[in-house]
């Protein structure tokens, strides 16, 4: 087993807020918890995969950012794609992606990995790049082309993860203008540790601001962003970035545990969050008012990507099943608004959706409604009705 390096000590927190929780109490450790160990998928599935992106020379961020997860995704018949080379510009200090001069862009790159997409069978795509600092639009164009292209042979959803693009909001509006369904950009860590983890380019309040004119210039794509913990944060930090990112309209959340590609060239591990943290934090997030989050040691910006992308539709799909009649209130279900008759109690309402009560919040004129007031609670001509499906980490 590859052993990672020690774990630094609470001295290692470079926090002047007078303390840091998160690596007060921790054990120096070289081996992985046992949260942190996972059997080798079965089968022969993943080489499916694997010789797919050969055979189209594709590159994916499975491979190159040595991903925990990749024969898992593989052995599913998906991935990641990466586009643009494997070489980025940027030395992000947790990143195992190359770094230095990248090659030419491939202009046929967007045709052949909709080609992969397509024989992969896959429903939902999920299209990140390295950055390109040295191309004037930063890729942007090659984005574009990229979603068209999928969207085109496949029909299948596209969720973009991009790059920052150095603040150049021409080139985020080309990339929001080939109208991903998702749209993610990572925040990666709290502002404290970013140029230390990001590099000195990268600006943390031109990261939200990057997801503030997604959602402003086209309310109908859903936002996303994800935290790596275990780099020296706090957990006060943490919720502070979770608070900026919901007031940027920020729908959807990931948070997973970081590791070090190596001991030579990227940032120590400075604690390995247990499980049972990350299932608190996304708790707190959910309350907050995300409404997708996937909380916990091996998650990753694009894991099971799909099936947070998808169980954000069913919800409403089913109550647009189920209702009907005389519009007379507003109902908006995860984003998406309808209207149906008043005069139901809410318990009634809840009733005739096929998901549990504990997988929902509910928001009434603005007001969160307790649960035990469901049955009380009377709906009424002009009443303005939110609900949201909560989903677990994992």
């Amino acid at each position: 087993m590859t052993q990672l390096p020690i774990v630094g000590s609470a001295s290692n927190c470079e926090s002047s807020s007078g303390g840091c929780q998160s690596t007060a109490d921790v054990t120096k450790v070289k081996r992985l918890p046992k949260w942190l160990k996972r059997q080798v998928p079965k089968g022969n599935v993943n080489h499916f995969t694997q010789n797919l992106l050969e055979e189209l020379r594709l590159e994916t961020v499975c491979d190159n950012a040595r991903c925990p997860n990749r024969m898992e995704c593989y052995s599913q018949k998906t991935a990641t794609f990466m586009i643009m080379g494997n070489v980025c510009t940027r030395p992000c200090g947790f990143c195992a992606v190359g770094r230095g001069r990248p090659d030419t862009l491939e202009l046929d790159e967007p045709q052949r990995l909709a080609e992969a997409a397509f024989r992969l069978g896959l429903k939902h795509v999920v299209i990140t790049s390295v950055t390109r600092d040295d191309l004037p639009d930063a890729g942007a164009e090659h984005f574009y082309q990229c979603v068209l292209a999928v969207r085109a042979r496949t029909g299948a959803s596209v969720e973009v993860l991009t790059p920052d693009f150095i603040s150049n909001k021409s080139a985020l509006n080309r990339v929001i203008e080939a109208a991903p369904e998702v749209f993610n950009h990572n925040t990666e860590t709290v502002p404290r540790l970013y140029r230390r983890v990001r590099g000195p380019k990268s600006d943390y309040r031109w990261t939200l601001e990057l997801l503030r004119q997604v959602k402003e210039q086209n309310s109908q794509i859903k936002t996303k962003s994800g935290l790596m913990l275990g780099l020296g944060e706090t957990t006060e930090e943490v919720l502070d970035v979770l608070a900026d990112l919901v007031a940027v309209g920020c729908d959807f959340l990931t948070l997973g545990q970081y590791l070090q590609p190596d001991e030579k060239r990227y940032l120590p591990v400075e604690r390995f969050v247990p499980p049972e943290e990350f299932e608190s934090l996304g708790r707190q997030a959910k309350a907050m008012g995300f409404k997708r989050v996937a909380s916990g040691p091996f998650v990753r910006s694009s894991y099971h990507a799909r099936d947070m992308a998808e169980s954000f539709q069913s919800m409403s799909k089913e109550l647009s099943h189920n209702l009907g009649g005389v519009a007379s209130m507003t109902l908006t279900v995860n984003g998406a608004a309808m209207s149906i008759q008043a005069g139901k109690s809410l318990q009634e309402l809840l009733e005739l959706v096929a998901v549990p009560l504990g997988q929902i919040a509910v928001e009434r004129n603005l007001e969160i409604v307790p649960r035990e007031r469901y049955p009380s609670t009377i709906l009424q001509p002009g009443d303005e009705l939110e609900i949201v499906t909560l989903m677990g980490g994992g």
